[in-house]
């Protein structure tokens, strides 16, 4: 059941693989002990949780085998105060990855088991999305979806078509998981007609190539380039998504990169009305855990843009968020507003709703 003190002004819905990330510590140390810690995540399962635990009403569309498994995650979701009353419960398999403690889903020794489970089985027709959407403000799904086969990606389009139709407000992040691409198409092909129905983009300037086929200078492709050389092409990059696909109002790029020092250097861009704010720059000396914090900054924007922010606002608040999601463990966020608020005071910024 909602929570009552949900903001039902806005309603926004994610779309997408609700998954378990099995998180062992290599070295044998999982077989020895005969244990791992276990997560419910997905991409658009981190946003929703963001955004509900912020006070935003959500809806999780999903798809799971009907067992006992899937009511568990279900019923987890459901805790968090996420309307997961369109799930659909179909095939046999729920989704997962395993990817070891400390590592994140860039590493090499991430492994995806998703082929052929309920989601990865998904085809047009099958949801509703004239009822889905109906009261929704807005619909967010990520790349990681089309990336798994051709049904998924024309299902996609056809939730996007309708959202569109409906003057519903549409957001994608471009994470690009080349592991995942491996049913014969390169993204280029794919991801552009799905991101031409969308309001805001969010990614980063490397991502934007894999997936749109937006050019990349060589030293920034190879992370050997200056601060302000990131900045300089976060807005041409910017703008060409933005010549590209006239429907886009906004695109926000992240930057995180381990420093010689061992730190973690964390900053980031928001692109509108032909203006780039700038992040403040964090750092970080260990991270707990780096799965969802990009998921954590997607739910930041989505956040400040419903509440009417400021661009300058709403890119701090989901910096801010995205920088306390790496230092805790699991795939999804538990800040609260007031725990974003105290590290953006941390670096003397304020919020202004």
């Amino acid at each position: 059941m909602e929570n009552s003190t949900l903001n039902h002004t806005h309603k926004i819905c994610c779309f997408g693989e609700v998954l378990l990330r099995y998180s062992p510590q290599f070295g044998q140390t999982w077989l020895n002990q005969a244990s791992m810690p276990v997560y419910v995540g997905g991409a658009e399962a981190n946003v929703s949780t963001a955004l509900s635990k912020w006070g935003l009403a959500t809806k999780y569309v999903s798809v799971l085998p009907d067992n006992q498994l899937s009511m568990e995650i279900k019923a987890n979701l459901d805790a968090k105060n996420i309307d997961t009353s369109a799930f659909l419960f179909r095939g046999k398999r729920v989704g997962s990855y395993i990817l070891p403690q400390g590592t994140d889903l860039k590493n090499s020794a991430v492994i995806y088991d998703r082929e052929h489970s309920s989601f990865w089985g998904l085809k047009t027709g099958m949801i509703d999305w004239e009822t889905v959407l109906k009261g929704c403000t807005w619909f967010h799904f990520s790349a990681i979806s089309p990336a798994l086969n051709l049904n998924v990606a024309a299902v996609c389009e056809e939730a996007l078509q309708v959202a569109k139709r409906l003057n519903i407000r549409i957001s994608v992040d471009l994470n690009y998981r080349a592991k995942l691409w491996q049913y014969g198409k390169n993204p280029v092909e794919i991801m552009p007609e799905l991101v031409q129905y969308c309001d805001l983009v969010m990614g980063n300037i490397w991502a934007a190539n894999k997936l749109l086929g937006i050019s990349i200078d060589s030293d920034v492709e190879r992370n050997i380039a200056t601060k302000q050389d990131y900045l300089d092409h976060s807005i041409r990059t910017a703008k060409a998504i933005q010549a590209q696909f006239p429907a886009c109002t906004s695109v926000a790029n992240t930057f995180r990169f381990d420093l010689p020092s061992g730190e973690i250097q964390y900053f980031t861009t928001f692109f509108k009305d032909g203006v780039q704010v700038v992040s403040p720059e964090f750092l970080i000396a260990s991270v707990v855990d780096k799965i969802g914090s990009g998921d954590c900054f997607m739910g930041g924007l989505i956040y400040g843009q419903s509440l009417g922010f400021s661009a300058q606002n709403t890119l701090n608040y989901a910096t801010a968020a995205a920088f306390g999601k790496l230092q805790e463990l699991g795939d999804a966020t538990n800040q609260s507003v007031e725990d974003v608020i105290f590290n953006l005071e941390r670096q003397q910024l304020v919020v202004i709703s």
